[in-house]
C-alpha cells in the first residue's frame, strides 16, 4: 500500500483547535473513526498509550504520529493528517512542541511498511514540510504530503 492509498484528501484537516496533546489526538483520531478506519476504541487506546510509555510518538521536530495495537479496535489500514491552528506541547524536550499530528492505524505490522517508508521521506525534505506548513486547503497539504500533484490520479 502506497501512502496515497491509505490517506485520502477527505482525512486531512488543517486549523485544527486542542488545548494538549490528549485533546490533540481525540481531534486527530476522530477523523479514522469517521473514516471508518478505527472505532472510538481505538482512540481511546492512542491516548492510553501515549500516558503509558511518553511521547515516544513525538517523531520529529513538531510532528507527531499517535497509534495504538491493531487488537485496539482498527477495521482497516488507514491514517489521517491534522495541523494544529496552535501548537501544543506533547512532553518531548526536544521535538515540542508539536503542530503536525498523523494518527496512523495499521490491521497488521506489515500493511503499511511502504506507506510509511514513503511519509517518511516526504516528512524528511524541508520544502515538503513547508508546503504542508503553509497549505490553504486540504487537498494541497494531502499532496505536499503524498507528492501527488496537480491533475495526477488518486490511485
Amino acid at each position: 500500500m502506497e501512502l496515497k492509498d491509505i490517506l485520502s484528501p477527505q482525512l486531512v484537516r488543517l486549523g485544527v483547535r486542542a488545548g494538549d496533546w490528549r485533546e490533540a489526538v481525540m481531534e486527530a483520531g476522530r477523523l479514522l473513526v469517521a473514516g471508518g478506519i478505527a472505532t472510538p476504541r481505538y482512540v481511546e487506546a492512542m491516548i492510553r498509550t501515549a500516558e503509558t510509555l511518553g511521547p515516544y510518538m513525538v517523531i520529529a521536530p513538531g510532528i507527531a504520529m499517535p497509534h495504538a495495537r491493531p487488537e485496539d479496535g482498527v477495521s482497516r489500514t488507514g491514517m489521517a493528517f491534522v495541523r494544529l491552528d496552535v501548537p501544543v506541547a506533547f512532553g518531548h524536550g526536544a521535538n515540542d512542541p508539536v503542530d503536525l499530528v498523523i494518527p496512523l492505524a495499521a490491521v497488521n505490522h506489515d500493511a503499511h511498511v511502504m506507506a510509511m517508508a514513503q511519509l517518511a521521506e516526504q516528512l524528511s525534505n524541508p520544502e515538503t514540510l513547508r508546503r504542508v506548513r503553509a497549505a490553504a486547503t486540504p487537498d494541497e497539504a494531502w499532496r505536499a504530503l503524498t507528492g501527488v500533484e496537480e491533475g495526477a490520479g488518486r490511485g
